[in-house]
């Protein structure tokens, strides 16, 4: 099972380091150039590309907002709500601080 675990993930990297791959061709940037832009060397680029698991998640966070991307992994682990949070939270009683009398 963990085998099947591993292969989901090593799957997803390597979409993302094709996505990543695709937006900067797209932009017409060497690896050279937007490997500085990052702050890495060109293998790190490379392995990020290749989906290596063992790229840092603050080379990937820099490249995502150089792209103007970076709202995509704000979303990964955004707050959840439901019709029952909506709910529960419409029942709270708002409470609100009293105003200082001006002397």
């Amino acid at each position: 099972m963990e085998t099947m675990f591993s292969e989901n993930i090593q799957s997803v990297l390597q979409q993302l380091g094709d996505r990543l791959r695709a937006e900067r061709v797209a932009r017409n940037e060497s690896q050279t150039r937007f490997a500085a832009r990052i702050g890495v060397s060109v293998p790190t680029l490379r392995r990020m590309e290749q989906g290596d698991a063992t790229a840092q998640i603050g080379h990937w966070l820099t490249a995502l907002t150089l792209l103007g991307r970076i709202a995509d992994a704000e979303a990964l682990l955004a707050p959840r709500y439901s019709l029952f949070d909506t709910a529960a939270q419409a029942d709270k009683p708002v409470r609100q601080r009293a105003r200082r009398k001006a002397a």
